[in-house]
């Protein structure tokens, strides 16, 4: 029996809950509604989970409230995506419900899941219900009643699970699009996921080892790699200084002395650095690590075979030559009067937002959802009084929102949820104008914008009455399907037939890395033919994922 939760028991809980979300983001990612190559719903929580998960292990204390500050930091920081944001704000809320205390009882912890809900609920402009917000309720709903008569804290977060899995599974007939498409909520599956490991922390039981190919793995360096490469932070805020990457190929005499165990040698190296990552056949254990002592970490691989294909490099004195410029410049800059913050993927889209007045493009957009802090380095990068922020996804503009919060200065964001949108909200722009001024016509003028996609399928489904067929391709018209075929440009024109009517008078392509200029210049010539009064204008955007963008006004 557990009758007091103390830090380093909550430590372990958020370690073991990070671990398990990770094993499972790809499955969350597929309970994406649309069947869009951008389910990221696993991914965002995945990634904002890690960050919360990186904040507690720097805690040394044993203080549960201080545990709790350091988690909610972390998620707040790495917040993406709405799904992210909403986790963040349920353990922001958690943790200002347990402030001061040492240790926590059933009924305290009831009361934290509770004060959670609360707060993320307060952040949500229009809460949907059948959602994470859903789950999340009805799980600290059933954890307050619970705790009145149950003292044991394992037995309540077992109740707690239980309800969070069946209100996942009541999700659907509060969402009607998700019965349709025949998927629980995402969201709501992601916090299911992180209480699964919860419990299991709790009870000292293990969860399935961390599974991942070597292709995933070099995907997953090279994004600690971006990540730390994208970072505003000091050279000498680098704990860990050299980033490591070894193979150790087993030797049978080592092993039979010393046995394998992956989830003991992850356990011991997570010791001596961060950015760790895992990967291991029958032959050959590969790991990617950022370590002080690159020496400690290459001789417990050693424990069980030869060393291959060792490579060590100084982070920071890559990190200094990244930044150095930076570094160099003795006086901050004079702030500018105003600047323009936005996010786009795509070198052409990322060019045309530049030349149309934006000061800092954030990389991101479906795919990748930067996160609160992502934002708010970029707010401090902008270096002005005032700043607008158009997120252009709806998607990224709930961290958008809160990296305003967080941020210095006079900063309004724009909810732009489209590139066109945000394109448009551009041009709309007056410096003359106050800052409410201008995100008051900044936002009238994104909405005039009508906004067509073309992608393809990554499943079959059937959504607003149109059956989807795998690898066929969709247009979407301002977050709707409205026409699928097997021919892309056939797509294309099926989708204009329902945005463009006899008020229209500009078309806006944005043309993605998949178009051939062939293929663009035959669509452009049928455009031009079918609708004589629609002044046509092209950009090549270079943008994955999505064929062409299209605007309409």
């Amino acid at each position: 029996m557990v009758r007091a939760l103390d830090g380093k028991t909550f430590a372990q809980m958020v370690r073991l809950g990070a671990h398990h979300l990770t094993n499972n983001a790809k499955k969350i990612d597929a309970l994406n509604v649309f069947p869009v190559p951008d389910g990221d719903t696993g991914t965002n929580m995945n990634l904002s989970m890690t960050s919360g998960a990186g904040e507690v292990k720097k805690v040394k204390s044993g203080h549960i409230s201080e545990v709790a500050n350091a988690f909610a930091k972390g998620l707040l920081m790495g917040a993406r995506g709405n799904s992210g944001v909403i986790l963040s704000q349920l353990f922001r809320g958690f943790a200002k419900g347990i402030e001061n205390k040492q240790t926590l009882s059933a009924v305290d912890l009831a009361n934290a899941f509770e004060s959670g809900v609360k707060t993320a609920y307060k952040a949500v402009m229009k809460p949907v219900e059948g959602t994470i917000l859903t789950v999340a309720k009805d799980a600290a709903s059933v954890a307050v009643k619970q705790a009145k008569k149950e003292k044991d804290i394992v037995v309540l977060m077992e109740n707690v699970l239980t309800e969070a899995k069946a209100s996942l599974k009541r999700t659907p007939n509060l969402l009607p699009v998700l019965k349709e498409v025949g998927v629980v909520d995402s969201g709501g599956q992601g916090l299911v996921t992180i209480y699964e490991g919860f419990l299991a922390s709790l009870k000292g039981e293990e969860l399935p080892a961390y599974d991942v190919s070597e292709e995933k793995m070099d995907e997953m360096v090279n994004a600690e790699h971006h990540k730390l490469a994208q970072d505003f932070m000091d050279t000498s805020d680098i704990e860990f200084g050299y980033c490591t990457e070894f193979m150790v190929k087993f030797d049978q005499e080592k092993t039979a002395k010393n046995p394998f165990n992956e989830e003991a040698f992850r356990n011991e190296l997570s010791e001596h650095g961060d950015s760790l990552l895992v990967v291991a056949d029958d032959e050959i254990v590969k790991v990617h690590v950022h370590a002080e002592y690159p020496g400690n970490v290459l001789t417990i691989g050693q424990q069980y075979g030869s060393l291959i294909n060792m490579k060590i490099e100084n982070m920071r004195e890559q990190h200094t030559a990244i930044v150095g410029e930076k570094e160099k410049k003795s006086t901050p800059a004079a702030k500018e009067e105003y600047a323009i913050v936005t996010v786009a993927m795509g070198s052409g889209i990322k060019t045309l937002l530049e030349s149309l007045g934006a000061t800092v493009v954030i990389e991101g957009g479906q795919t990748m959802n930067p996160s609160t802090q992502d934002i708010t380095d970029a707010i401090n990068q902008a270096n002005a009084k005032n700043i607008l922020i158009l997120p252009n996804n709806k998607n990224i503009v709930m961290a958008a929102e809160q990296a305003g919060e967080i941020a210095e200065g006079n900063v309004q964001v724009v909810p732009t949820k489209t590139i066109p949108q945000g394109i448009g909200a551009i041009l709309a722009f007056h410096p003359e104008r106050d800052i409410k001024a201008n995100k008051k016509m900044m936002e009238e003028a994104g909405e005039q914008v009508k906004t067509g996609q073309v992608t393809y399928a990554v499943r079959d489904t059937k959504i607003d009455g149109i059956a989807i067929e795998k690898g066929s391709f969709m247009g979407i018209a301002d977050g709707k399907i409205k026409a699928t075929n097997k021919d892309k440009t056939e797509t294309v024109k099926l989708l204009l037939k329902e945005m463009i009517t006899e008020d229209d008078e500009i078309l806006t392509i944005l043309q993605g890395e998949d178009v051939s200029d062939a293929d663009l210049e035959s669509l452009v010539n049928y455009i031009e033919a079918t609708y004589e009064d629609i002044e046509v204008e092209v950009h090549n955007g270079n943008q994955p994922i999505y064929s062409y963008i299209l605007s309409v006004e």
